[in-house]
């Protein structure tokens, strides 16, 4: 399958990875929680994982792409305060200022 679309995913976080199995058919989330979330990919696409926090979704379907990668994403979407989570590479996440002290 020679792919043609891209879409790229950061995980932000101590202690989140990804891992990608099975020739890029199973998807493997460590987010924080005491289980690991298992994704299955949809045919079209494939998943690699160059680091254990960047995640590539490749394909030749456009939208199923960008449908993936937002399924991937919203699996833990990056929080306002801190910053964690999964996001997109290029994506810019305005961080709000915690609670002012007296």
């Amino acid at each position: 399958m020679e792919a043609k679309f891209f879409r790229f995913l950061k995980i932000v976080g101590v202690g989140y990875k990804a891992k990608a199995e099975s020739q890029g058919r199973l998807l493997y989330l460590k987010l924080g929680s005491s289980h690991e979330v298992e994704l299955t990919v949809p045919p079209a696409v494939r998943v690699f994982c160059f680091k254990p926090n960047i995640i590539c979704c490749a394909g030749i379907d456009e939208e199923r792409v960008q449908q993936f990668a937002a399924s991937v994403r919203s699996c833990k979407p990056p929080e306002v305060y801190e910053g964690k989570g999964i996001m997109y590479i290029d994506e810019v996440i305005k961080k709000k200022q915690g609670k002012k002290s007296k």
